[in-house]
């Protein structure tokens, strides 16, 4: 059955540090205009993380002076479905990779192709 893990906020932020430390140095360097965030609540039940903004796809010679890309990862929605710590772990991993897909303009049909 899933239940809800105690972690704390610092916690759950260090283990998306963690995530972003796994992703390739070659990709993070071509990340551009974007901010991560954890935020306690999502803005809908079992939505675990968000991107909102332009994709590095679609931006053109007009994208300037404009707000960053904005990746929430949300901590309350995704202690409610795990198991275990390393539950956590696992789908923190997952969903920062997700969101950060999207930031390269990779769709969610393509993401549930590879595996996310």
């Amino acid at each position: 059955m899933v239940g809800v893990i105690d972690m704390s906020r610092d916690e759950f932020e260090n283990l998306v540090a963690e995530a972003l430390d796994t992703i390739p140095s070659e990709l993070t360097a071509l990340m551009r205009n974007v901010v991560i965030v954890v935020e306690d609540d999502a803005p809908e039940p079992g939505l675990l993380g968000l991107y909102q903004g332009v994709p590095l796809t679609e931006r053109g010679d007009w994208y300037a002076g404009v707000l960053p890309d904005h990746i929430s990862i949300y901590r309350n929605e995704t202690l409610q479905i795990c198991d275990s710590p390393e539950d956590v772990v696992e789908e923190v991993r997952i969903t920062v990779v997700h969101e950060i897909a999207h930031h390269f303009g990779i769709d969610d049909d393509r993401l549930h192709q590879l595996g996310y």
